[in-house]
């Protein structure tokens, strides 16, 4: 008689994954075979903090053109904070269509044809 469940006898069915090259490291057989994707998470926090951040770089942008000489914080601050709100969001929009693409991707739908 073999020991082995009649699970362990079968293949799991291999799931490549979403991006161009396709699964980077071999299976090392602790990880499920059944793993989800954190592409709706994603989705959802580039959705939030795209104008988040985006709003957060003009409050920051405009606050540093009004701002004198003698304000505290300083222009130099500002427009640092400015800048690195204005990396955010494009970081954010960025993943965000990213993310679409390969959900599109992975879920086999295709832009309509014009």
């Amino acid at each position: 008689m073999n020991d082995e469940s009649p699970r362990r006898r079968e293949r799991p069915v291999p799931r490549g994954r979403s991006g161009v090259i396709g699964r980077r490291f071999a299976r090392s057989g602790t990880e499920p075979v059944t793993a989800q994707s954190a592409l709706g998470l994603r989705r959802v926090l580039s959705t939030v903090f795209l104008p988040l951040f985006g709003g957060a770089a003009v409050v920051f942008g405009v606050w540093a053109a009004m701002s004198g000489s003698d304000d505290k914080p300083g222009r130099g601050p500002l427009v640092t904070l400015a800048a690195v709100c204005a990396a955010l969001t494009l970081f954010a929009a960025a993943d965000l269509l990213v993310v679409t693409r390969r959900l599109r991707h992975e879920r086999g739908s295709r832009p309509p044809a014009e």
